[in-house]
């Protein structure tokens, strides 16, 4: 099984695409021979596997973001929500699922000196063993400073046949990790490895974009710019700053940034999917 967070679905790309490419995640999945577990929370109860109703409520936008904190307060008011990377790994670990495919983590924001803006994905991958497939973390955040976290948290990251740790629309960070995997076989020995080591956290598995995918880096560097200054201008902050870039980025790159954002997320599903396949057949 692989889990996919639904706050994709609500919050992290514009209606109808967000529904669109929920359903093409989940069929891609199949296709690869594993079966897709959007989790999200409806009305108090959390589902670890949503129906066709329940993806549609989550993708109306009118549900709030749910991260592992506030599980507990939707449940006691029976509110509906999208999870987060930090509540679907959790809810996925609760039912034994290792693998978990998304876009790109939360991570550091820029500006975290001051703010102590730091996403509570990365604290949730230090306790939740379940592996991520992501493109490493969105671009928009301070990418090394997050993985300085997650190495001070001892979460292994670890690069799908490339050591340049993806930036998210682009294919290289300008970070470099210390270890690869060449191949989903040792992806799953590595996954395997971890209980028998005593260690009880995740792991984070970059995949990047092939450069003639990704987003022109002149580019995301100017709209990443304005983003910013924007961002300063209005006065945005804590849960608002995501996805006011994200939304930034789209209007400014004239949709590129969403078509990247979808070939990212079901190349993602697709590794994923393999991972666990292999987990099973060597179980």
């Amino acid at each position: 099984m692989v889990a996919l967070e639904s706050t994709l679905i609500s919050h992290g790309l514009p209606r109808p695409d967000n529904l669109r490419v929920a359903r093409a995640l989940e069929e891609e999945i199949r296709r690869e021979g594993a079966v897709p577990a959007t989790v999200g929370v409806v009305e108090g109860v959390a589902r670890v596997g949503l129906g066709p109703e329940e993806l549609e409520l989550l993708a109306s936008g009118e549900v709030p973001k749910l991260s592992a904190r506030d599980l507990p307060a939707a449940a006691a008011k029976g509110v509906s929500g999208a999870t987060t990377v930090a509540a679907t790994a959790h809810l996925a670990a609760l039912c034994g699922i290792k693998l978990f495919a998304t876009g790109g983590l939360g991570g550091v924001h820029r500006g975290a000196r001051e703010s102590w803006d730091v996403s509570a994905d990365l604290a949730a991958l230090s306790r939740t063993p379940v592996a991520v497939v992501c493109s490493g973390v969105k671009s928009i955040l301070d990418v090394p400073a997050t993985l300085e976290q997650l190495e001070t948290l001892g979460v292994p990251v670890v690069g799908f046949r490339s050591r340049a740790f993806a930036g998210f629309y682009l294919s290289d960070s300008g970070c470099t990790l210390a270890w690869s995997v060449e191949d989903e076989r040792e992806a799953a020995a590595l996954i395997r490895a971890l209980p028998g080591l005593g260690l009880g956290c995740g792991v984070v598995i970059s995949n990047p974009l092939p450069p003639e995918e990704q987003l022109d880096p002149g580019l995301h560097e100017r709209v990443l710019r304005s983003g910013l200054e924007e961002l300063a201008r209005r006065g945005v902050s804590g849960k608002e700053v995501t996805p006011f870039l994200l939304e930034h980025f789209r209007e400014r790159t004239g949709g590129e940034s969403l078509r990247a954002n979808e070939r990212l997320v079901l190349r993602n599903g697709r590794l994923a999917a393999r991972i666990a396949r292999r987990l099973c057949e060597e179980r």
